[in-house]
């Protein structure tokens, strides 16, 4: 067979992009593939066995609908693009997730797929939930906390809380990290699987999960009630709220499901129940509701049989995973335990060790201290018992300036005895010379009244001579050479001896007047010198006390 032969019998085929929650695929699809052909092979791709929860979900007219698996994929109403898109997404939800969710890759798809519909907002959760749910979230992704690896800032770039809770509260992304890592720390030891299990065990409890809205009419002209259908059944909810149903159909209550055109029917198990009726803007939407109605229903009537063949394996095989993993998870706490207990004792024993290499050091140190230590008072030793000896001169020299001073001292009271001594008689010397002086002065006083006394008398005596003369010796007048003294008979009267005495007591008198005048003056001088020495003296007595003083 030839090569052109080959390249004519290989059939057509067209290219899909399947995008799950986390990754996107490119498969080559032949041009008679139906529906399920592809599913199967995503799932093969996926290594996905519980089949039964998912679906093909493809965009058209702004309508989301489901691939057939029954149809050919390009019989069916898909969007004319290259490759043509479709996203595989969770269609139908358990009523228990921990007890129908087998396969980790089953849950781990769930886990996704309701994680994002939270952070969308269409399931709506509480605050305080979204938290917690939050923390689970950070436990699958990033293990166990750990401060030293996990610091501040590194749930930055990781979107965990919807837009709705971080506008309601006035809080930084610096504070919702702080209270999710609070949480998160108390998830150690939790494995991945198990932390995505937590998650969707508490967000199988609210009220939007799992549920598919849809806006009916109960008459052909208004749409104001919602249609929601979930695992347990079908809900009917007033327009404005999604959480409290006004009236709900559990599968178990339903006898039929009728859809016709734009109307469908519930009937109820109860005959005498009142049948519900409602319709849908679209032919396509009540065939939507229909088709997800009959999907849920029969995986409500199948959880309530025996299990196949199939799903026995796979729960038997589902339960040894569990508790291989269990048994790997015991074996890897315990070797991450007695990893972390060796990994403290290293670091016990490396600080022991720095301890004791930082005392070997530090006794290094105080020996070299002590060494220096030694040496130093060594040299302060040999500095004390010079400075000792040095003292003790000093102390010497000291004993000998004070025995000086007590001598300077005596002899300074000496001295200032003897000064006081001479001043003392200095001022006797005073006192007696200006008494004298006094005593003096009134017997110049006196002389000086008798030597005028004297000349008056002497005046007198010559007046009274003269005229004598004139009177006894009238010749003697005209011969006034002549003088009586001359006279050699020498006959005298008494007037005249008189005279001659007088004259003679009155030099004599100022003789000595003159005598005693020359040895006051004599005396007043040396009391002057003596007066200048006792100043002298007293002056350097006074110099020398202060010097004393100065020194002391």
């Amino acid at each position: 067979m030839s090569i052109r032969g080959l390249k004519k019998k290989q059939p057509k085929t067209f290219k899909v992009r399947i995008i799950t929650v986390d990754a996107e695929m490119e498969f080559s699809c032949e041009m008679k593939w139906k529906g399920k052909d592809l599913f199967d092979l995503v799932c093969r791709a996926l290594g996905l066995r519980e089949t039964w929860f998912f679906g093909l979900q493809y965009t058209i007219k702004g309508m989301c609908t489901w691939l057939k698996m029954d149809k050919k994929v390009l019989d069916q109403e898909i969007p004319k693009e290259d490759p043509i898109s479709f996203h595989f997404l969770a269609k139908f939800y358990p009523e228990k997730v921990e007890e129908e969710l087998l396969q980790e890759i089953t849950q781990h798809l769930f886990f996704l797929q309701v994680k994002k519909q939270i952070l969308d907002e269409e399931i709506y959760c509480s605050p305080e939930a979204t938290v917690l749910l939050a923390s689970y979230a950070v436990q699958a992704k990033y293990g166990d906390y750990d401060p030293n690896f996990h610091e501040p800032g590194f749930l930055a770039h990781d979107e965990l809380l919807p837009k709705r809770v971080l506008r309601q509260y006035q809080l930084t992304a610096e504070m919702w990290e702080e209270k999710i890592t609070a949480w998160y720390a108390e998830h150690r030891g939790i494995a991945r699987d198990e932390a995505e299990m937590n998650y969707l065990k508490i967000a199988q409890d609210l009220e939007m999960y799992g549920v598919n809205y849809f806006p009916i009419a109960q008459n052909k002209n208004h749409t104001d009630l919602l249609l929601g259908v979930d695992a347990k059944g079908i809900h009917i909810y007033s327009i404005n709220n999604r959480f409290s149903p006004n009236k709900s159909f559990e599968w178990s209550s339903i006898r039929n499901i009728s859809c016709s055109e734009k109307e469908l029917t519930i009937k109820p198990l109860d005959k005498k129940a009142e049948v519900f009726k409602f319709f849908s803007s679209q032919l396509k939407v009540n065939k939507l509701i229909f088709q997800l109605c009959i999907g849920n229903h029969d995986l409500f009537m199948r959880r309530r049989k025996v299990d196949s063949i199939e799903i026995q394996q796979m729960k038997a095989q589902a339960r040894e995973e569990k508790a291989r993993k269990k048994m790997e998870n015991q074996r890897l706490a315990r070797e991450k335990q007695l990893r972390e207990e060796a990994e403290r004792a290293k670091e016990e024993l490396e600080r022991r060790l720095f301890q004791l290499e930082d005392e070997a050091r530090q006794a290094n140190e105080a020996l070299l201290r002590s060494q220096e230590a030694a040496e130093l008072l060594a040299e302060k030793a040999q500095i004390a018992e010079e400075e000792a000896k040095l003292l003790a001169q000093n102390a010497a020299e000291a004993e000998q300036e004070r025995q000086r001073l007590e001598l300077t001292a005596l002899k300074s009271k000496e001295e200032k005895r003897l000064m006081e001594q001479k001043m003392r008689e200095a001022e006797l010397i005073a006192v007696k010379l200006v008494k004298e002086s006094d005593r003096r002065a009134k017997e110049a006083e006196h002389l000086k009244q008798d030597l005028h006394e004297a000349r008056e008398a002497e005046r007198k005596a010559k007046q009274k001579l003269l005229d004598i003369t004139r009177l006894n010796y009238p010749h003697m007048a005209k011969y006034p050479q002549y003088c009586p003294g001359d006279s050699r008979d020498g006959t005298f009267d008494k007037g005249s001896i008189k005279l001659d005495l007088k004259d003679i007591d009155l030099k004599r008198l100022s003789f000595e007047i003159e005598r005693e005048r020359l040895d006051y003056l004599e005396k007043s001088r040396k009391f002057e010198d003596r007066l200048k020495e006792l100043k002298s003296e007293i002056h350097a007595l006074k110099l020398e006390e202060k010097q004393a003083g100065l020194c002391s």
